[in-house]
């Protein structure tokens, strides 16, 4: 290694990597490189580990600066020994953004662990300050997944709330680790994606309260403290410089059982806040660069957070891609779906942009390739993309369409019949693809992500258990959550013992699954959903560290019927390829995807249908036969009988599903259990069923 040039401050130094951003070590000691485009100097401080007071303070020499970056190596520091973060001078000038302040302790935003952050819900005291992490992690040969994404079934999860109830039986709940642990339940599931909700460094206490006695925190994760760092407080074991082993340890056993690991990435806010959050690190490295600022040097508030990344600023762009690469390089990450993503495709005056260049460089870089990029096309500035946003052909969305529309079919809205149809076959109307060649922006039904619950919401028990919101635990008087939930509680509010009222929810759960597992594109749903899991009604439970948002495992066994239905649904999708994708035309001459009103024949559905029906057909390749599936949707409380396409000499229709239940309580058969049915069948009142067309045995 290169040796010493001068001595800062009794620090033997010299000019080190410019283009390594961030603090990495090597044998002769440890490299620091930072960045600021209108700061006039910059201090390296080096803390004892756990100490506010900085024991060291060196100076970056104006010789050891190309361009807006300062690098530095600085001899004879070990990792173990310190923890470091910057101060930066240079102007103050609040109208025109400029922040600095050489009294402010500022966390490095390449920084890839964040100390002090270890213990769940203990309230910082200090300022922040950063680790330099040792990464020996060995992934040996590990191919990156293939998967198209509409072969994907995501199963989407908080880290803490999967296994902290004291019912989840792990051994290190609410930790990656105690995750690592529930992957033979996810293999029994048949789940081969799990989405998780952020794990990037957040600071859970940074707008801790209290209400009606019980602490309230920030849950959910969605305030970014550090881009490059893994969340201290989900790892089991103290992890001093080594930080992310627990994590990368869950990937790789994920990735060995055949599970994508999709990350939930925040990209449009900070924890900073607005001019009253907290200043800690963007803030004083370069406040007019990092985000979006009105003419009088505001905040523009497009996240309903306080403030908004300048995501197009190339600066801000260099960092996305970069911690983009760190996730996928050093943690063979599957996939990202980015929070707010329309914030993404704003300018620096916070207006929409045809062509974002952030959006289009994650698009095509070469580390990206394959990884799976998912958008959540709207923000909470009222840009809602849906079907419009800068895909590049690369990008997915989250089909906000086709949650609004079936939870409303579903449950009755008669005239979403018409938006019904096109969502079941893969929204064709807005991605384009076989059902439909409107928008050359997108890939067809790889782009649309299906779901009726996630995170944000009720969980699917509580879409059928409550008319309204119930979220006065929040503080905010009800006032938080969305109030477009197109929710029903069957008859009666919230719990009951009602048979009645209690066999239609579970009833209208196996609709919800039956539908989302036999749609065109790729579905999702929310953790707990398959087993009747409930936050009680409370449809943004971001502040909800307790009851309301762990997953409670002793539903499990209590709705074991349910779990069961779900794991059929989902083999159900996997050994149907035709669902999922345009095959080669069938034999028997069905198309390969047609919309039906209750007689197969009319293929026109009417626009207030109570019932409608899709058919899939094609030519499967590997078994060599055709792959039929015909699913029909009565959303209506009277029987209804419905005719089903002619196979002539093709073969038969067989019924797989019927989610009312036979009088056995029946509601799905396997291969060769299955009901043959000649032509004609009778539906039960709000019910789908599912048929197979097979060849006939003669």
């Amino acid at each position: 290694m290169v040796n010493p040039m001068m001595e800062i401050n009794g620090f033997k130094v010299r000019p080190g990597f410019f283009d390594l951003n961030g603090a990495s070590e090597f044998s002769c000691g440890v490299n620091f490189t930072v960045h600021t485009s209108n700061g006039t100097s910059c201090d390296l401080l080096l803390f004892h580990p756990g100490e506010e007071e900085p024991y060291a303070i060196i100076p970056f020499p104006e010789s050891y600066k190309i361009g807006d970056v300062y690098s530095m190596i600085v001899y004879d520091l070990k990792s173990e020994d310190f923890e470091y973060a910057y101060r930066v001078d240079g102007p103050y000038d609040e109208q025109k953004g400029l922040l600095f302040d050489k009294t402010k302790i500022l966390l490095d935003p390449y920084a890839q662990a964040v100390a002090g952050q270890e213990v769940w819900g203990h309230k910082r005291t200090r300022t922040y300050h950063a680790r330099v992490v040792r990464d020996s992690f060995d992934w040996g040969v590990q191919p990156q997944s293939t998967r198209e994404m509409s072969d994907l079934i995501i199963y989407e999860l908080h880290v803490r709330g999967f296994t902290n109830h004291s019912s989840s039986g792990v051994k290190h709940p609410g930790t990656f680790a105690g995750l690592k642990e529930k992957i033979p339940y996810l293999k029994e599931l048949g789940i081969n994606a799990v989405e998780l909700m952020p794990i990037f460094e957040f600071d859970e206490m940074i707008n801790a309260r209290e209400v009606d006695g019980k602490q309230l925190v920030e849950y959910w994760g969605y305030n970014t403290v550090g881009f490059f760092s893994p969340n201290a407080s989900y790892t089991a074991a103290e992890e001093v410089n080594n930080e992310g082993q627990e994590l990368k340890e869950l990937i790789r056993e994920l990735h060995e059982n055949g599970i994508e690991v999709i990350l939930d990435v925040v990209f449009n806010h900070t924890a900073e806040g607005n001019e009253n959050g907290p200043f800690f690190s963007f803030k004083g490295f370069d406040n007019n660069i990092y985000y979006l600022l009105t003419p009088e040097g505001n905040y523009y508030n497009f996240s309903g957070c306080g403030n908004s990344l300048n995501c197009n600023h190339p600066v801000v762009q260099q960092m996305i891609l970069e911690c983009l690469r760190h996730w996928t390089v050093h943690y063979r990450v599957d996939g990202f779906r980015f929070d707010l993503a329309s914030i993404l495709g704003r300018d620096e005056d916070g207006m929409p942009m045809n062509n974002p260049p952030l959006l289009k460089s994650l698009a095509y870089d070469p580390l990206l390739r394959n990884v799976k990029l998912i958008a959540e096309a709207w923000d909470a500035g009222g840009l809602y993309q849906v079907g419009n946003f800068p895909a590049s052909k690369r990008w997915a969305e989250w089909n906000g369409q086709y949650r609004d529309t079936m939870r409303g079919y579903l449950k009755g809205d008669f005239w979403e019949a018409n938006s019904a149809a096109w969502r079941i076959c893969g929204s064709g109307d807005l991605y384009g693809g076989y059902y439909s060649d409107g928008n050359s922006n997108y890939a067809g039904y790889n782009s649309c992500i299906n779901f009726l619950t996630c995170h944000d919401g009720f969980t699917m028990y509580d879409l059928y258990s409550y008319n309204n919101k119930h979220n006065e635990a929040n503080g905010w008087n009800n006032t938080d959550g969305a109030n477009d939930n197109r929710s029903w509680n069957c008859g009666m509010e919230g719990d009951t013992k009602d048979p009645e009222v209690l066999k239609l929810r579970y009833r209208m759960i196996r609709n919800a699954c039956a539908i989302l597992m036999c749609s065109r594109g790729t579905p999702m749903f929310f953790s707990g959903d398959e087993f009747g899991n409930t936050k009680f009604g409370n449809n943004n439970s971001y502040c909800q560290d307790n009851e309301i948002s762990w997953i409670d495992w002793s539903l499990l066994e209590k709705n074991k019927d349910l779990f069961e239905f779900f794991k059929f649904m989902i083999d159900y999708r996997k050994k149907h390829p035709v669902i999922r994708k345009k095959l080669d035309n069938a034999v028997c001459g069905m198309e390969a995807m047609h919309a039906h009103d209750v007689n197969a024949e009319r293929m026109e559905v009417p626009q207030n249908a109570k019932t409608l029906a899709v058919s899939f057909a094609g030519y499967d390749r590997k078994k060599g036969k055709d792959d039929l599936v015909y699913v029909a949707v009565n959303a209506y409380w009277e029987e209804v009988k419905i005719t089903l396409p002619n196979l002539a000499n093709h073969g038969a229709w067989y019924l797989s599903v019927d989610t009312y239940g036979d009088e056995k309580g029946k509601y799905f058969y396997q291969e060769g259990e299955e009901i043959r049915i000649d032509r004609e069948y009778v539906m039960k009142p709000r019910s789908i069923v599912v048929f197979t067309g097979r060849e006939v045995l003669r």
